[in-house]
């Protein structure tokens, strides 16, 4: 008997819970999480013209809430994988609105940075990808895992598409304090939905004789693991450089705040595509060669970013390229992890892959505003970005995706 059976069953006792249901309310979730988020980039000059501060100190936040995301992600799979991911996604959620109401109203830098750096970086780690992977890799089997966890980054993709928008329009209507406000309202509403993605205590119902400890350190000696993170460092980078600077980089350039929320809110559509696609050929050929794919393809388009005239035509066809390629890291990342080594501690495991993307998440927001401060252009982290795509392209290539065999005590948790 799989975890997966045992933890459908304890679960299937309280009816409407069914696995529909889980995809559906943790696919809002990240709706909610990663459209909020993903519209931080929108903030950069109204926050820094009105408080008189760099964009330096800007960055340093939202660099800052990256790196803290990543810290406490780990722990957050741990505590999911232990207690269950709904009452993980409640205390994140909490978090996250706690961090935008203070956020809307700083007292000096050091609070802004605490409040949209550690506080939202910590609510986020409770309610994004490595603990939702974790309740959806328990509640289906593992030939529609990887098309689940691309429905689910599809649903993420579909909130920048749907709130950046939204954010904008809020800004022009009631400033930046108000739009923070509004949006910790919206960030509520995922209270609620964690109610679906509650889970009996893991460690009480599975024979999985494997402590955390040692799941961890088998999968630091893992070679594919290694590479797998060492790639999604770059993802991290790229992502977040171009989520928080692109607007500022475009404003440089003489192009319109419109300009900027259509390309952002163009990269989370044709990312829909993006991450429906990977999940779907997860599960059709090696997802290695997905990934590589993808960051050799994201150094081609930047490229021809960098290097073409800049007009509101040449950066649509940009972020529609881009999106495609967006986060749609994530699906094979995660169903690599799962095929790997089970889904007893995927979130715990998936955590760790994602400590790394967000250690690149810090220096590619830090590094675009302190050198641009420095420079006064964004110039080498275009070309750092590019080439850390081809790196990251050709770590990918390596991977062993073959499952771990393990004694029969092990492999209930596969």
């Amino acid at each position: 008997q799989t975890l997966h059976a045992m933890t459908t069953t304890r679960v299937s006792a309280l009816s409407w819970r069914t696995s529909t249901v889980v995809l559906v309310c943790g696919s809002l979730i990240l709706t909610l999480a990663l459209g909020i988020r993903h519209g931080f980039g929108l903030f950069l000059q109204p926050v820094t013209a009105d408080m008189h501060w760099s964009r330096e100190t800007f960055a340093l936040a939202i660099a800052v809430q990256n790196l803290v995301w990543g810290v406490t992600q780990p722990f957050a799979g741990m505590l999911a994988d232990k207690y269950g991911s709904g009452r993980v996604v409640v205390g994140g959620a909490l978090l996250y609105v706690l961090g935008l109401a203070w956020m809307a109203h700083p007292t000096s830098e050091l609070t802004f940075v605490l409040a949209a750096g550690v506080l939202i970086g910590t609510g986020l780690s409770g309610v994004t990808f490595s603990v939702i992977a974790g309740v959806l890799g328990r509640a289906f089997p593992p030939e529609k895992r990887s098309m689940v966890l691309g429905i689910s980054a599809a649903a993420g993709s579909f909130g920048q598409f749907l709130l950046l928008p939204l954010t904008q329009w809020l800004l022009s209507h009631i400033g930046w304090a108000g739009a923070l406000m509004a949006m910790a309202c919206v960030a509520l509403l995922m209270v609620p939905l964690a109610s679906a993605l509650a889970e009996p205590r893991l460690d009480q119902i599975h024979a999985f004789r494997q402590s955390a400890r040692e799941a961890m350190a088998e999968a630091v000696t893992h070679r594919g693991y290694v590479l797998l993170t060492t790639g999604f460092f770059v993802c991290g980078f790229q992502v977040v450089f171009i989520g928080v600077h692109l607007p500022a980089y475009l404003a440089d350039h003489g192009l319109g705040p419109n300009v900027a929320v259509t390309a952002l809110a163009l990269v989370g559509l044709f990312n829909i595509i993006g991450t429906y696609t990977t999940g779907w050929l997860g599960s059709r050929m090696p997802k290695r060669y997905i990934l590589s794919f993808i960051y050799f393809g994201r150094a081609i388009v930047m490229a021809i970013f960098v290097y073409l005239p800049l007009s509101a035509a040449s950066v649509y066809a940009f972020a529609m390229a881009l999106g495609v390629l967006w986060l749609s890291t994530v699906p094979p990342t995660n169903a690599i992890v799962a095929q790997v080594f089970g889904v007893r501690y995927l979130a715990m495991l998936s955590g760790f892959t994602f400590l790394s993307h967000q250690m690149g998440s810090f220096l590619g927001a830090w590094l675009g505003g302190t050198l641009y401060d420095v420079t006064g252009s964004y110039d080498i982290v275009w070309y750092l970005s590019i080439g850390l795509g081809v790196f990251a392209g050709l770590m990918n290539l390596p991977i062993d995706e073959r499952e771990l065999r393990r004694p029969a005590t092990a492999t209930t948790a596969t």
